[in-house]
């Protein structure tokens, strides 16, 4: 009974991290939607990121919970970095700043990158 509870955690895991690389990718490729399409669409990318951001926050708290222990500390501030810096992005898009959401876009591309590091 344990050893297929551990194949179930096994493939929720995996699928953890597809949902966090795709989510991941999804995000980094709206930097050009950001700067070619202006602010007329903010709307609809706000939208998008914002449910993004929760399967990100709900993939990312599976993989902390069955971390080891000794990585659950340096997960857990990557996951804040990441929210943080897609909390300040979605801030810069609703005010409408376009100098302000592409360097917020900027700073939450290198921690998207990070998280996709840890996603095999």
């Amino acid at each position: 009974m344990n050893v297929g509870h551990g194949k179930m955690v096994d493939v929720q895991l995996k699928g953890s991290a597809c949902r966090i690389k795709k989510c991941a990718l999804e995000l980094l490729s709206i930097g050009s939607d950001l700067v070619n399409e202006g602010q007329s669409s903010w709307e609809l990318l706000g939208r998008d990121l914002r449910l993004k951001s929760t399967f990100l926050y709900c993939d990312l708290n599976q993989m902390i919970s069955c971390a080891p222990r000794e990585q659950k500390r340096a997960l857990t501030e990557l996951a804040n970095k990441l929210f943080c810096s897609i909390e300040e992005l979605d801030h810069a898009m609703k005010i409408r700043s376009v100098p302000l959401t592409q360097d917020r876009y900027n700073q939450a591309a290198v921690v998207l990158q990070e998280v996709m590091a840890l996603a095999p």
